[in-house]
C-alpha cells in the first residue's frame, strides 16, 4: 500500500486539534495520488497482502468513522451543552478489529477509548444502532440503553459489554475472574449463560497497565495458567504511548509483557487494518482455542488530547503533535480504500460526511429525549429490595434431601443438636447454603484444608469438594476480582477477606465495581456475592491493628451495599440466609462482618454458664433486612444501642447498672449496620429516658455518629445522650488495645455521667 505523506496538519497551527484532525482526513482524501489496484470482484475476496477480505474491510472503515464522528461530535456539542463527556476514541479506532474477531457472547469489559469496538460489535445482532445508542450515552439521555442516563459507558446487555467509568485498571481482575468462572461453570455443572468456550475481553491502556490492579491480574492469570488450569481471557493493552501527559517509555510494552511466564504475548498494529487483522486474528484464535490467558498489544496512537479539556499545544510541541497526527489510522484505512479500489474518493468522502451527518442528527435527536430528574430516577437501580420474595427465598427449605446428604442424617441435622457457639454456628449455617445452592462457591486464603484461620470453614472442601470450596492466592483484589466473575456467570460467590483490615488493599473492587454494576447498568447487570470478613477487636493473645481491625466506615460508605454484623450464633445463621437470599433475588452485594472476639464465646456472665450458645434455628427462619434484636424491651431508663462484641458487653454492663442504679436496660442490637434501619433507631429513642451509644470503632466516622444521627432527625435529640466508643488511632499489641477500646468500665460509667 502507498506509504501516508507527512501530516497536511502542518499548515493548521492556529486551529482547534479537533478540527485539524478533521480537515485531516479530508484533505488527505481529496489530495490522494497513489496507486489505485483493481477492487476485488466480490465481498468475499481478500485485499491484496491482507489476512482481510474485502466486505470485513468495509464493515471495519465504517465502524472506524462512526467512532471518529461520535468524537467530533462531543467535542463541537459539548460547548452547546448537549454532550457530557469527551474522552475519546480517536486513534484507537482499531480496536474494531478485536470485535469483529469475537463473538458478542464473549463477555466484554472495555477501555473507555473502544467506539471502534462498540460500532463494530452492534454488527453482531440485527437491528441495533450503535449511533444512536452511543448518542443517548453521550447526552445523559434516560433513554440511554446502557446506563440510563447515569454515565457515559460503554455497555450493552444484549452484546454482553459489562459497563465500565473511566476505570483505571479495576475492571482487570473481574474480566479475569469472569475467564475463570466461564470454566469453573463446567466443572460443577452450573449452566452457563453464554457458550461453554467462550473467551473474556478486556481492553485497557499503555499507562494502566502499570498499576497495582492491573498487575494483580496479570500475577493471577499466570498463577492460574501455572497450574494448568484454564484461564481464558484476552488482555487487550491499547498502547498509545501516553496515559494522559506522561508518556510511557518507547518499547516498555514489549519488553515488559512479551516474554512473561504464562501470559502469552502477541503484537497487532492496531493502525492499519490490513496488517493488524491476522496478527488480532492470531490471538483471538489463541485465546479460545488454548484456553490460556492471552495479551494483545494493540499499537494505536492518541489523537485529539485527552478529553476536551484538554489542550496538548500547552504542553506538547507542535511538531510532535504533527507527528501523532500523521499517524492517525484513518488515513492509513483511508489509504487502503482508495489503493486497493474499493473506493473512490468521492464514494470515501461521502461516506465519511454521510456518517458526520448521522452522528449530529442522533445526538441532536438524544438532547431532545428525557433526562434523569428526580433523586428517585436516579437510585433507582442502585440498591432494589423486593422484602417479599428475599424473604420467601431466605425461608425456602424445598432441600431436604441434599441437607441430609450434607449433615450425615437426621440426627446430625444442626437444628437436632444442643445449643453452640457462632463459630460453630456459622459453619453449619454455610454448609446448609451450599446444599441449598449448588450454583454457590466458598473460597478465599486457608479456607479450604485448613477450614479457614479459626477453623469456621472446617469440613465444607471435603463435604463439597474443591470445584466448590477452594484457597486462592494472597490476594485480596483478586478473590473480589474472582467473585465478580462467577457473579457476571450466574453463580453465587462466597468470598472470605481474612481480616477487615486486609479489605482496605481491595475496597475499589467493591466501592468501583461490584457495588456500581447494578447502577451503571441501569440494573441490567449485578454482581450478587455475600463477602464474609473476620472482623472487629477484642482477640485475646493475637492482635494488633491488622488483626483487631473495626472500622466500618470504608464498607459504609459504599452505596447500595449491605452490611450485617451478628453477635451470636443463631443470628448469624439467619442473617446469611437473607444475605444470601438478597443476592439471589435483588442481585445485591453484601458484607457479613464476623466478630472474631465472639467465634469462641460460649458464656456471658460467668465462666460455665454457657449463655452465648444458642440452637441453631432450622432453616425456614430468616431475618427481615433492618430487623434488630432487643434485650429487655419495656424497660426505658436506659436504651443501649450497640452491635457486634458491644452486644454481650452492654449485657453485662447492664447488670451492673441495673444494681447500681436501680434502672432498668434495655439492650438494642443493631444487627444491620449498612443500611441502618432509622426509623426503628428513632422509635426505639422515643420510648427511652436515656440513651447510650456503644460503638466500638474509632470515634470519628463511626457506625455511632449514624445512630446518633438517625436519633436526632427523628426529633429525640433532646433526650440525655452518651456515646461510649474507641479511640481515634490503631489499636496496639496485647493488653493495650484494652486502652483504646471500650470497655463494661467504660458503659457503666457512662451510665453513672448520665444518672448525674
Amino acid at each position: 500500500m502507498t506509504a501516508i505523506p507527512f501530516a497536511i496538519s502542518s499548515r493548521h497551527k492556529g486551529f482547534n486539534r479537533a478540527e485539524v484532525v478533521d480537515q485531516n482526513f479530508i484533505e488527505f482524501v481529496q489530495l490522494w495520488k497513489g496507486d489505485v489496484r483493481t477492487a476485488p470482484r466480490d465481498d468475499d475476496a481478500v485485499l491484496p497482502g491482507s489476512a482481510l477480505d474485502a466486505r470485513g474491510f468495509r464493515e471495519l472503515l465504517e465502524s472506524q468513522l462512526i467512532s471518529r464522528h461520535l468524537d467530533l461530535m462531543a467535542r463541537v456539542l459539548r460547548v452547546q451543552n448537549k454532550v457530557f463527556y469527551t474522552i475519546g476514541s480517536s486513534g484507537h479506532e482499531g480496536n474494531a478489529m478485536v470485535a469483529r474477531l469475537t463473538r458478542h457472547t464473549d463477555p466484554a469489559f472495555l477501555h473507555y477509548r473502544s467506539g471502534g469496538f462498540m460500532a463494530e460489535r452492534f454488527r453482531k445482532l440485527p437491528g441495533m444502532d450503535p449511533v444512536m445508542d452511543s448518542a443517548l450515552s453521550f447526552a445523559a439521555s434516560k433513554d440511554d440503553p446502557a446506563s440510563g442516563g447515569r454515565h457515559k459507558v460503554w455497555g450493552s446487555k444484549p452484546l454482553w459489554v459489562l459497563p465500565q467509568t473511566s476505570t483505571i485498571a479495576s475492571h482487570l481482575p473481574k474480566a479475569l475472574g469472569t475467564a475463570v468462572a466461564i470454566e469453573q461453570a463446567q466443572r460443577i455443572g452450573h449452566q452457563l449463560p453464554i457458550p461453554d468456550d467462550s473467551i473474556a475481553i478486556c481492553s485497557f491502556g499503555d499507562a494502566s497497565s502499570n498499576h497495582a490492579t492491573a498487575q494483580t491480574a496479570f500475577n493471577t492469570a499466570a498463577w492460574t495458567a501455572y497450574q494448568k488450569l484454564p484461564a481464558p481471557v484476552l488482555f487487550v493493552c491499547e498502547d498509545n504511548g501516553i496515559g494522559i501527559s506522561v508518556k510511557t517509555p518507547s518499547g516498555w510494552v514489549a519488553n515488559n509483557y512479551q516474554h512473561r511466564a504464562n501470559l502469552d504475548y502477541f503484537f497487532a498494529n492496531g493502525l492499519d487494518l490490513a496488517e493488524g487483522y491476522a496478527q488480532v486474528q492470531r490471538a483471538v484464535e489463541h485465546c479460545r482455542s488454548t484456553r490460556r490467558p492471552t495479551f494483545l498489544h494493540l499499537k494505536t496512537t492518541r489523537v485529539m488530547g485527552h478529553a476536551g479539556t484538554d489542550f496538548e499545544i500547552e504542553w506538547r510541541s507542535i511538531g510532535e503533535l504533527f507527528a501523532v497526527e500523521c499517524s492517525d489510522p484513518l488515513l492509513r484505512s483511508a489509504a487502503i480504500a482508495l489503493a486497493s479500489g474499493l473506493y473512490s474518493k468521492d464514494d470515501l468522502l461521502n461516506l465519511y460526511e454521510a456518517t458526520r451527518k448521522r452522528c449530529f442528527a442522533a445526538a441532536e435527536d438524544a438532547d431532545s429525549r428525557h433526562r434523569l430528574t428526580s433523586l428517585e430516577d436516579v437510585m433507582a437501580p442502585l440498591a432494589p429490595y423486593t422484602p417479599a420474595a428475599v424473604n420467601a427465598e431466605a425461608t425456602r427449605a424445598d432441600y431436604a434431601a441434599q441437607r441430609l446428604k450434607v449433615f450425615g442424617g437426621e440426627a446430625k441435622l444442626p437444628e437436632k443438636l444442643p445449643p453452640r457457639h457462632l463459630a460453630i454456628q456459622i459453619g453449619q449455617a454455610l454448609h446448609d447454603l451450599l446444599a441449598k445452592y449448588p450454583e454457590a462457591l466458598l473460597f478465599g486464603e486457608d479456607v479450604a484444608q485448613k477450614g479457614g484461620v479459626y477453623t469456621v470453614t472446617k469440613g465444607l472442601n471435603k463435604t463439597f469438594k474443591g470445584s466448590r470450596v477452594f484457597n486462592t492466592l494472597l490476594d485480596e483484589t483478586m478473590i473480589l476480582g474472582l467473585a465478580q466473575g462467577y457473579a457476571n456467570m450466574g453463580m453465587l460467590p462466597l468470598p472470605e477477606i481474612q481480616y477487615l483490615a486486609y479489605f482496605h488493599n481491595a475496597c475499589d473492587q467493591i466501592r468501583g465495581e461490584a457495588a456500581s454494576l447494578q447502577f451503571f447498568s441501569n440494573g441490567q447487570y449485578r454482581n450478587p456475592m455475600v463477602m464474609r470478613v473476620a472482623s472487629l477487636g477484642y482477640q485475646k493473645g493475637f492482635g494488633g491493628h491488622f488483626h483487631n481491625d473495626n472500622s466500618i466506615t470504608a464498607l459504609r460508605d459504599i452505596p447500595g451495599l449491605v452490611v450485617g454484623c451478628p453477635s451470636r450464633g443463631d443470628d448469624a445463621a439467619m442473617m446469611l440466609r437473607t444475605l444470601m437470599a438478597l443476592a439471589k433475588v435483588d442481585g445485591r452485594v453484601c458484607a457479613f462482618l464476623e466478630p472474631i472476639a465472639l467465634y469462641m464465646t460460649k458464656d456471658l456472665y460467668e465462666a460455665g454458664d454457657g449463655q452465648w450458645q444458642f440452637d441453631y434455628p432450622a432453616p425456614d427462619q430468616a431475618m427481615t433486612l433492618g430487623e434488630s434484636r432487643i434485650y429487655n424491651e419495656k424497660a426505658n431508663d436506659l436504651v443501649v444501642f450497640t452491635f457486634g462484641n458491644g452486644v454481650p458487653m452492654a449485657l453485662r454492663a447492664a447488670r451492673t447498672i441495673e444494681a447500681e442504679l436501680q434502672w432498668k436496660v434495655r439492650v438494642v442490637d443493631l444487627r444491620w449496620l449498612a443500611p441502618l434501619n432509622d426509623a426503628f433507631i428513632a422509635a426505639q429513642a422515643k420510648t427511652a429516658k436515656r440513651i447510650l451509644v456503644l460503638d466500638e470503632g474509632r470515634k470519628s466516622a463511626g457506625v455511632g455518629e449514624g445512630v446518633i444521627t438517625a436519633i436526632v432527625e427523628g426529633g429525640f435529640g433532646a433526650t440525655p445522650l452518651h456515646r461510649v466508643v474507641g479511640a481515634d488511632t490503631f489499636t496496639p499489641l496485647a493488653g493495650a488495645a484494652l486502652l483504646v477500646l471500650p470497655g463494661e468500665a467504660d458503659v457503666v460509667a457512662a451510665a453513672h455521667a448520665l444518672a448525674g
